[in-house]
């Protein structure tokens, strides 16, 4: 199965808990970043009301949602740029939010980009801070692929979790189902997932098999 086909045969959950472990890659005008993915949550399309694309809604800024699997969706909410993947074939508005990453390549760069980050766990355990660290702070990358653009992701090279929690989305004011599905992944115990207590990380190997 090739890349594309991949997000678009693949269950949008399904691929919300396999993306941890998989490295987003950022060959950035600093020089190559990349990180472990650690945290996702799923956005289940037209059905779901915590999504963009709930009840059919499409305009400008959700566009990357109704592209093909494998395109990258950036979008600005509260000031901070988020990421995402779309899933599915084109005209399926589903995807992925990358939550946490824990630092592989380029963590000196990520320090200078995001200085406000006091602890080294702080710099990217959380969806806007990750692409603050990135150096990601416009739209240019939104719409294109993650298979052609300077924003890549390697499903191969990957670790393995130990354990992954699955947990109710953060920040869904809606009621009903969608405010308590656990829609949210993570690695048990890491310590770049967002609002992750000091006493349960894991220090030793970050909850990785490998």
């Amino acid at each position: 199965m090739n890349f594309a086909d991949y997000f678009e045969q693949t269950a949008t959950v399904t691929v919300a808990q396999q993306l941890l472990g998989a490295q987003l890659i950022y060959h950035s005008s600093a020089g190559l970043l990349s990180g472990y993915i650690v945290e996702t949550e799923a956005y289940l399309g037209e059905l779901d009301q915590a999504a963009h694309a709930f009840a059919g809604h499409r305009s400008a800024k959700n566009e990357a949602l109704y592209r093909a699997g494998g395109t990258i969706y950036i979008y600005t909410i509260y000031g901070q740029f988020l990421l995402n993947v779309i899933t599915q074939p084109a005209g399926v508005p589903q995807g992925v939010l990358v939550r946490g990453l824990q630092p592989n390549l380029g963590q000196n760069v990520m320090q200078l980009n995001q200085p406000q980050a006091k602890l080294a766990f702080d710099l990217t355990n959380g969806p806007g801070k990750l692409m603050a660290a990135l150096g990601i702070q416009n739209l240019d990358l939104n719409l294109k692929s993650y298979a052609t653009s300077a924003l890549s992701l390697n499903l191969t090279d990957t670790k393995q979790p130990l354990q992954i929690i699955a947990a109710p989305r953060v920040g869904i004011k809606v009621k009903a189902k969608w405010q308590t599905a656990p829609l949210r992944f993570y690695v048990a115990h890491n310590p770049f997932v967002s609002k992750m207590p000091k006493r349960a990380m894991n220090l030793e190997n970050y909850g990785w098999q490998n």
